[in-house]
């Protein structure tokens, strides 16, 4: 019976070694990647058509508005504030577990209000244009015609661009701002409908 090579055992341990090395170093960087600069998502829902469809897959900038430290609700200094038009993700209020996307309408202390297919905020109509384009319904306990709400500080009014078919705040009300994972900055997948998310 032929034996076993001893110099060929000793050159295989160093390559596992390396190879495990590289993978835990590889793991260690997507990690930090993914906590503190940029997570990929992908759209379940119709409820942001025509900016996302279902099946989209975007990247979500956390760096911009400052990451949060995991299992804290510490965030990191970012960039800018999240604003009037950003399309954001963030953790569902009412379901900790599920992960949202919508349209930012308003921030704390200005009021909202729908009429007409139209939303206004501090009673002036939204007249930019990722907003004059669609009509917004009057749907849900806050977004009621003739109602104008409140947005309590620290916190955000937010639509989903498919008004019609968009679970937003008119139904549940108000994002808190230690809930907000980032700003939605580009669809890279499928190929044909790469592009800045606007």
């Amino acid at each position: 019976m032929k034996e076993k090579n001893p110099r060929t055992k000793g050159r295989i341990r160093p390559v596992l070694k390396e190879w495990a090395e590289s993978l835990l170093i590889a793991f260690i960087l997507a990690m930090i990647i993914r906590t503190f600069f940029i997570q990929a998502f992908k759209i379940p829902t119709g409820s942001m058509r025509p900016t996302l469809l279902e099946g989209d897959v975007i990247l979500v900038s956390k760096f911009l508005y400052g990451p949060k430290i995991p299992f804290t609700d510490i965030r990191l200094p970012g960039l800018r504030q999240p604003k009037r038009g950003d399309v954001i993700v963030f953790i569902y209020p009412k379901n900790t577990k599920k992960d949202f996307i919508k349209r930012l309408v308003a921030v704390g202390g200005e009021t909202v209000e729908i009429k007409n297919g139209t939303v206004y905020v501090n009673d002036k109509p939204l007249t930019e244009s990722v907003f004059s384009q669609r009509y917004y319904y009057n749907r849900g306990s806050w977004g009621e015609g003739g109602v104008k709400i409140k947005v309590p500080d620290e916190s955000f009014f937010v639509l989903g661009d498919n008004s019609a078919s968009s679970e937003d705040s008119r139904y549940w009300g108000f994002v808190p701002r230690k809930n907000i994972l980032g700003k939605a900055i580009l669809i890279y997948w499928p190929f044909p409908r790469v592009r800045i998310i606007r």
